[in-house]
């Protein structure tokens, strides 16, 4: 990995309710204990990291000043480019325990069907299109530049949309979380498609763009999925969900990671490989415990030592599956 990048990476499955928001603050707070730097970047329209990560009152100050001058959140940052310029304004990220968080904001709805609009303008090569389509991944490089990180996160909405397209085409890495349920199963069954479709897309834009002119990476590799959710009996996974999730294993390799792999070989794992990152069981009431308290799910006030335990090694695990995946 070059010392200069930071490692970008989306958590992303276009169904809802699959714990994306839970997982991606609580990876990102294994990887601080580990002493890497981390940037959470809230590029969902419902702002619900932003939610869990800072209390209501400073979340509601954040939304009202949005739009002001002196607005923190990450339209405050976008916003010069859905006004016309090529580059966003640097907003810094607010110290969140030892990560970073770049605050959300509900009027990034706006800003997704700017993102629209501009995908299809880089097809007949205009700058400013061009350079909407790659302000988030700038404006993260700016942050990077100034602060160094060792670990960027787009937390995502649930959808295939223009917002989803250009954090997936910016990001080294994406991990797909799932409910043992039939839902997951179903979903899957579209998200390699897609992604294999935005590639495609940006390859041609990437090869008919004007020169220095800033481009997305178009090479998101699917660095495992995260089944959550499942309930346990004895040291045991529930007989339904350990259905759900030997078909959800069968769908990433047959909907997702060969898909990928007919577009670039490296961009899934091999066939026999089974890239499951780890496994977080169903913990209760500790999820709404910990980010109503704003933490992790190991250092909030409820359940037992043994629930918070669990969800610690969880967690480390998929932590230390991260640490050393390189830049690409």
């Amino acid at each position: 990995m070059t010392v200069s990048e930071p490692v970008r990476i989306t958590l992303f499955n276009h169904k809802g309710g699959v714990g994306k928001t839970t997982l991606t603050a609580n990876i990102a707070f294994a990887l601080a204990e580990m002493g890497k730097s981390v940037l959470l970047v809230d590029s969902d329209p419902q702002c619900n990291l932003t939610s869990y990560l800072l209390a209501d009152e400073v979340v509601d100050e954040l939304l009202n000043e949005s739009d002001g001058s002196e607005g923190r959140t990450i339209w405050s940052a976008l916003k010069p480019v859905f006004n016309g310029n090529h580059e966003g304004r640097l907003v810094a990220p607010m110290p969140v325990g030892d990560i970073a968080l770049l605050p959300g904001d509900i009027r990034l709805s706006g800003f997704e069907e700017f993102l629209s609009d501009s995908w299809v303008d880089c097809f007949r090569r205009r700058l400013g299109a061009l350079y909407s389509t790659s302000s988030i991944s700038s404006l993260v490089s700016m942050l990077h530049t100034q602060s160094g990180y060792d670990y960027v996160f787009f937390d995502s909405g649930p959808n295939i949309g223009p917002l989803n397209r250009v954090l997936l085409l910016d990001s080294d890495y994406f991990i797909v979380p799932v409910a043992c349920d039939l839902f997951s199963v179903r979903a899957l069954a579209t998200l390699g498609q897609a992604i294999s479709t935005w590639m495609k897309d940006a390859d041609t834009v990437n090869s008919i763009a004007p020169d220095d002119v800033p481009l997305l990476r178009a090479k998101p590799t699917l660095l495992g999925y995260i089944p959550q959710r499942f309930r346990v009996y004895g040291q045991a996974m529930a007989k339904e969900a350990s259905f759900y999730l030997r078909e959800i294993k069968n769908r990433i390799h047959d909907d997702v990671a060969s898909v990928l792999r007919k577009h670039d070989e490296s961009l899934a794992p091999p066939r026999g490989e089974d890239p499951s990152l780890g496994q977080v069981k169903d913990l209760a009431s500790l999820v709404q415990i910990a980010q109503r308290e704003g933490v992790s799910l190991w250092e909030c006030s409820g359940g037992t030592p043994a629930q918070r335990g669990a969800a610690k090694r969880s967690f480390v695990r998929i932590a230390n599956s991260l640490n050393g995946a390189p830049c690409r």
